[in-house]
């Protein structure tokens, strides 16, 4: 069992913190500049990732009522295959 998910988290650094006031009266002028691509503010914008409210209480049910199963053989089964895809990616790169 692998799991794969449409939505890949956005790796690039942002910062929402305030920037701390300088001790300066005059700021240095500056000549960086930062551009979104488009896909960025697809990514970061409206798109979220869908939620089965209903499946997770069904879940949360299944675990407090003791009926949730396991299945370790499934579980040990998508790991050594996610790792075997793992591995195999680093080696073609």
């Amino acid at each position: 069992m692998k799991i794969d998910s449409p939505f890949k988290p956005n790796t690039a650094p942002v910062s929402n913190r305030a920037a701390a006031p300088r001790q300066n009266a005059s700021p240095a002028p500056s000549t960086e500049a930062v551009s979104l691509s488009a896909l960025s503010s697809t990514l970061q914008g409206s798109e979220k990732p869908p939620v089965n409210t209903a499946r997770i209480q069904e879940i949360k049910d299944a675990i407090s009522q003791g009926r949730f199963k396991i299945n370790p053989e499934a579980i040990a089964d998508g790991l050594i295959e996610t790792a075997r895809d793992l591995v195999n990616s680093q080696r073609k790169a």
